[in-house]
């Protein structure tokens, strides 16, 4: 059972490397641009804001992962020497599916975490940094590609060490949720009963219902088809037509799926699709 694969195939992510340096004063982010950030602390001690919230110091070699466009600052905390500008590498990051996605909206607003506590990480942060303070040929390709790895070991290590407390994440760190979470996932057209689910967990049809919608915050039926919206949500942004994603998804008929739709969103496929414009 492989808990991220299809959900990294179907929204993964691609990274732009936006800065690599000694951070000689602030730096600020718009949630205009539309992008998550990945931002690597690897010395020094830098000042993070978010929004209007309480700064936060930062005095450790870190990693801030925000997965949703927010409004944030990072700066060189007061009183050090200019020949002792933090250095930090920071990537923009675009998921497939968009700002909605599963992925992004299952993580808490931001995660900040000791780069000495994800151990997991250190090969793949020493090439990171190795590349980001020297001048290779091809150097943003390889630092962007390296940090799309570093999200997805990021990922692992929330899911082994259980994060996230609730939503799908929380579903995945679950080994026996996980394999009926994957199930919906790798097969959405498949009209999955409960007791199918429970079975695949190796569970009572009770005692699974109760606990998945404990773990995950709503029930089977209602995961499945906030999966099958998200899915129609990228595939509507691709450009396939609503009759061809319906089958695709798990409906008999593109009218079935536009009422679901309309019923999670708020809106038709149509209207939905000419807002994101």
């Amino acid at each position: 059972m492989d808990r991220l694969s299809t959900l990294l195939a179907q929204f993964g992510m691609h990274a732009t490397t936006i800065y690599g340096g000694a951070l000689g004063g602030e730096m600020g982010f718009d949630a205009m641009d539309r992008t998550a950030k990945l931002h690597l602390l690897r010395s020094g001690d830098v000042v993070f804001q978010m929004e209007q919230q309480k700064l936060l110091v930062i005095t450790e070699p870190s990693l801030l992962f925000i997965p949703r466009p927010c409004c944030h600052s990072l700066s060189p905390a007061a009183g050090r020497q200019s020949a002792q500008h933090p250095q930090l590498v920071s990537a923009a990051l675009k998921f497939d599916g968009g700002l909605d996605n599963p992925l992004t909206t299952a993580l808490p607003a931001y995660v900040l975490m000791p780069l000495a506590d994800v151990s997991m990480l250190s090969g793949n942060l020493d090439w990171l940094f190795d590349e980001a303070f020297a001048q290779h040929c091809g150097k943003n390709a390889v630092l962007n590609r390296l940090f799309e790895l570093v999200v997805i070991q990021l990922l692992r290590y929330m899911m082994a060490n259980r994060s996230v407390s609730t939503g799908m994440m929380a579903g995945l760190a679950d080994l026996r949720l996980a394999k009926a979470v994957t199930l919906m996932h790798d097969q959405p057209a498949r009209a999955w009963s409960v007791a199918e689910l429970a079975s695949a967990a190796s569970m009572s049809r009770a005692s699974f219902a109760a606990k998945f919608h404990k773990v995950v915050g709503i029930t089977p039926a209602d995961y499945l088809v906030s999966w099958r919206v998200s899915l129609t949500q990228k595939l509507l942004r691709e450009g396939r037509p609503i009759a061809l994603i319906a089958d695709e998804v798990g409906y008999e008929s593109p009218s079935a799926l536009a009422r679901t739709f309309r019923r999670k969103t708020g809106s038709s496929p149509r209207e939905w699709l000419q807002l994101q414009q």
